[in-house]
């Protein structure tokens, strides 16, 4: 089979860490182009507009969106209309209405949509959610911990209105937790506490609910020193414990699981197995979550931030 041809729609820092790599170790898919307006990718075409690059790129099949949020949806619904699959870095776009449409647009133009959460395909967190199955939940928490000024030097867009603030690494804790818990997650109270000078949060405390039991979420984006991507999950055959951002799990009686860091790799992979099958994969559960938050919380100011 031919292989995807596929082009970049952003390449910052994420795309040039993770998606860059994947891509070129994966002989299903050949990149052929990018869409940016300050770079792109060394020695290929590169493009302003999703639709200079359809004009210009006869046989492409598909593009792959490491934009921020602010902004995916109409250059998604740009690439669904020219008929090209679609893969969204997290988190898919900036409200549920505009995912919601992207998928409904798929559907019509008959093209797969991918909504990718990259923390799942971490080592730990397929095993985690089959050790839970049977288990019932007495306890969660969750600590999402790290520095801003070190994972998004300079990106201003991060705490700007759509940006998601510390709930964008904070969805993908909750990415995890709502692949392998065995029973529904609710936010039940969050406090939010935003800089003076910004208008999306650098921190969040979370009330959760999970079946009979509670829970909680503390993500803070000024973490120093150590970075913190911790979960532990109580249960009535012991506490199971998710360490390193899902790929180092420990299991009650058990030598703990060290897990290769393969997350983008194994999207890239799913992402071809979904065009190969002509379907789709949209989860919309961590982007709820994180509206349930914004609609619930209590709101604190704090001190201004600056990069």
């Amino acid at each position: 089979m031919a292989a995807i041809r596929l082009a970049m729609v952003g390449v910052g820092k994420i795309a040039r860490d993770q998606h860059l790599p994947a891509i070129a170790g994966n002989d299903r898919f050949d990149l052929v182009a990018s869409v940016d307006r300050k770079g792109g990718v060394e020695g290929l075409p590169v493009f302003r507009t999703i639709d200079e690059l359809v004009a210009a790129s006869p046989g492409l099949n598909a593009v792959s969106l490491a934009t921020p949020s602010a902004g995916r949806h109409a250059l998604a619904a740009s690439a669904i209309a020219a008929g090209l699959h679609v893969m969204l870095e997290k988190p898919p776009a900036t409200s549920l209405s505009e995912v919601d449409d992207l998928a409904a647009r798929a559907k019509r133009a008959g093209v797969t949509l991918f909504t990718s959460w990259h923390s799942r395909a971490a080592a730990g967190v397929e095993p985690a959610r089959a050790w839970l199955a049977d288990k019932r939940v007495t306890g969660l928490r969750v600590n999402w911990r790290e520095d801003i000024r070190r994972w998004h030097p300079g990106q201003e867009w991060i705490l700007a209105p759509g940006g998601f603030g510390v709930f964008d690494p904070g969805i993908n804790a909750l990415s995890i937790v709502t692949a392998i818990l065995p029973d529904a997650l609710f936010i039940e109270g969050a406090t939010l506490r935003t800089p003076e000078n910004r208008d999306a949060p650098i921190a969040a405390s979370l009330a959760l609910h999970i079946g009979d039991a509670a829970g909680s979420a503390e993500f803070d984006f000024l973490q120093t020193g150590p970075q913190s991507w911790d979960i532990e999950v109580d249960t009535d055959a012991g506490t199971l414990k998710l360490h390193e951002g899902g790929s180092r799990l420990e299991l009650p009686g058990e030598t703990p699981r060290p897990g290769e860091n393969r997350e983008y790799p194994g999207l890239y992979a799913r992402f071809a197995d979904l065009i190969a099958a002509g379907r789709s994969d949209v989860d919309i559960r961590p982007l709820q979550l994180v509206a349930d938050a914004m609609l619930l919380a209590r709101h604190e100011r704090v001190d201004a931030f600056s990069f």
